[in-house]
């Protein structure tokens, strides 16, 4: 199962650099920690994280080369993937629309701005965060072709891909949080409703555009 050190810590750089590189999963989490906290915020990262393994699995397996190799099995993974992220994006928008009353974001009745979120069920943060992962067909590209690359062939590829996931999943969750710590903490220090619209405007068109973009490749 052991991979040998010259190749985990070559991974570890490569993961690393991919972690910190801005992107849907980025955006979807500090979006998320603006809508209901801390708690909201991390668990959507638990999703996002908890999808690694699965493609860990599938590209350990070759699921992943047979989605690549068979168009139409590819081609609803990417139109899946895409209608989630405008679906993502539609609902970010439409709160970037909707009109709070001034009673409510007062910081003094809000609590140090706790008032000014809109907290969701734990299984709510955790499913989006999840299908926002699973269902993009560039993390299944990038497990295929990453993966093998720091695989000793000579050991169990399944094991050894599930350990590569873990890491990646402790880096990851490691990075978001502290991004969700950020935006809780700016929060907590005023930020106004005009920069909560702004946020959600900029990540639900962000959220459109990918989709988009996704579906007419």
């Amino acid at each position: 199962m052991w991979i040998p050190t010259e190749l985990f810590w070559a991974y570890l750089v490569a993961i690393s650099l991919l972690t910190v590189t801005p992107g849907v999963d980025t955006l979807l989490v500090m979006r998320n920690a603006g809508r209901g906290g801390l708690q909201d915020g991390c668990v959507t990262s638990v999703g996002i994280c908890s999808g690694l393994f699965i493609h860990a699995t599938l590209s350990a397996l070759g699921i992943s080369v047979l989605l690549v190799d068979t168009a139409w099995a590819f081609t609803a993974l990417k139109w899946a993937g895409a209608c989630y992220l405008i679906w993502l994006g539609l609902n970010s928008l439409r709160q970037a629309t909707k009109r709070i009353p001034e009673t409510i974001a007062e910081p003094e009745t809000a609590g140090a701005g706790a008032a000014l979120m809109k907290p969701v069920s734990s299984r709510v943060a955790f499913r989006e965060g999840l299908l926002s992962n699973v269902l993009n067909p560039k993390t299944a590209l990038f497990y295929m072709a990453l993966l093998p690359q720091f695989i000793d062939p000579a050991g169990n590829a399944f094991q050894q891909s599930l350990f590569l996931a873990a890491v990646h999943f402790v880096l990851a969750m490691a990075w978001q949080c502290a991004l969700v710590v950020l935006v809780v903490k700016s929060r907590r220090l005023g930020v106004g409703q005009g920069i909560k619209r702004s946020l959600n405007a900029l990540t639900g068109g962000f959220f459109v555009a990918i989709g988009a973009k996704l579906a007419a490749q």
